[in-house]
């Protein structure tokens, strides 16, 4: 049974009490969103690791970073370290994206290490595999997808990006609209060349049913890819994305009948005017499915300082009511990232989800602001650290202050001076 039929059935879950725990909320409230596709809880039934993430309206907003190999760099041992520098630096759930090497030995390393819930998207294997097989990407079978899918199931992956929200309809729309950037998703460019070259219809479309069967023996969380995002500022809002994302609506629909726990990708590249609108749309068109965002990037010029970009769009997307954020690096559109860069992009998003959560009023991420603000008025060097998003920089910064002076006020700080006055310090 999975989540969304056992919370339908009045059944309350381990999972959904280790979410209610760690959000400070009544598990009544975790059962009914869950019910009603509001909020989706990844766990693989086969995985026995359970962080307590849970992602959707009403609970804080979660950050996932990516890993994985590639056939320019597949160096296991790099991805390895990735994976801890990450999780170190607070992230909610990895993505394996791997396309090199072992890919499965990579995938199954994560599943075991990672003490958060683990994505992946089975497209990239299967179009790595069809080269292989049978000499290019546009010779994979349907099959091959599939396998893909229920392999990675198998494996105990937790949550997956399938990119079924791609038809011709999407396709025929995209040819009128003239983009800048055409289409920049991966898994949507592995299947928009397939179907252009068979003159064929997406597999994953065509044959949802068979993906929801798969999701929900697993009880894998379904995240519905968004193959046709907006790959610059130019493209954003325009008619394939909106087409896009109302294929998207239906396949959320069918999902949430089947009793499949479900979410939606969303771009992209978005100028700040237009995040509320997207997210809006997405909200109203997905029946309140939880969102999951790739950046947003809300300027194109800023390669080497994206994670900053993202984090800009970040912050707005989610206080007008997206659940999840993808962090982006500062090697984002210049090459792949390394440790500082996965440890930059994982702190940038998290204060871009902590942001969102104070405008979205929750309560604990207030509770955080205001004892980091006590802590600075008292001059608590422990407190200022132990309250921070990185401890360790704040600890290093405070322990180069020498005798706990402002490095701006020196001797005079404001917050001192006006605050023995008040009787406040000792």
């Amino acid at each position: 049974m999975t989540q969304v039929l056992a919370a339908r059935a009045g059944k309350i879950t381990p999972e959904m009490e280790l979410v209610a725990a760690k959000e400070n909320l009544d598990v009544k409230f975790i059962q009914e969103g869950v019910a009603t596709g509001k909020i989706v809880i990844p766990k693989n039934k086969l995985r026995k690791k359970f962080s307590g993430c849970g992602i959707g309206a009403g609970l804080r907003i979660k950050v996932n970073a990516l890993i994985g190999t590639s056939s320019d760099r597949s160096d296991p041992e790099m991805e390895a370290r990735k994976l801890a520098v990450a999780e170190k630096a607070g992230c909610d759930s990895f993505m394996d994206l791997s396309t090199g090497g072992d890919i499965d030995a990579m995938r199954r390393y994560t599943l075991s290490t990672a003490n958060v819930p683990v994505g992946s998207v089975p497209i990239y294997q299967a179009a790595i595999e069809a080269i292989e097989k049978r000499g290019s990407i546009v010779a994979m079978e349907p099959e091959d997808m599939f396998e893909a899918i229920e392999k990675h199931a198998a494996d105990g992956i937790d949550f997956m990006a399938i990119h079924a929200a791609l038809n011709f309809d999407v396709i025929r729309r995209l040819q009128s609209t003239g983009r800048v950037t055409d289409v920049v998703s991966r898994g949507g460019a592995f299947l928009t060349g397939w179907m252009l070259h068979n003159n064929r219809e997406n597999p994953l479309y065509e044959q949802f049913d068979r993906v929801l069967e798969i999701c929900k023996k697993y009880d894998v969380t379904l995240s519905v890819g968004d193959a046709i995002r907006p790959g610059c500022t130019a493209d954003s809002l325009d008619a394939a994305q909106l087409q896009g994302l109302m294929v998207a609506g239906e396949l959320v629909a069918r999902a949430q009948a089947a009793g499949v726990q479900v979410m939606v990708e969303g771009p992209g590249h978005v100028p700040m005017h237009h995040v509320e609108t997207t997210v809006l749309l997405q909200k109203r068109l997905c029946n309140g499915a939880p969102y999951y965002l790739l950046g947003l990037l809300a300027t194109d010029i800023a390669p080497g300082y994206d994670h900053i970009t993202a984090s800009i769009g970040g912050a707005l997307a989610g206080a007008a009511g997206a659940d999840f954020l993808c962090y982006v690096t500062p090697a984002e559109h210049l090459g792949l990232p390394l440790e500082q860069d996965v440890k930059d992009g994982v702190i940038a998003m998290r204060i871009a989800a902590h942001a969102a959560d104070l405008a979205r009023g929750n309560k604990m991420a207030w509770e955080e602001d205001l004892q980091m603000a006590r802590a600075r008025v008292v001059l608590e060097t422990e407190g200022q650290i132990r309250h921070s998003l990185d401890p360790e920089k704040t600890k290093l910064a405070l322990d180069n202050l020498g005798d706990h002076e402002c490095a701006v006020c020196g001797p005079e700080c404001a917050a001192q001076f006006a605050a023995k006055y008040f009787g406040i310090t000792g």
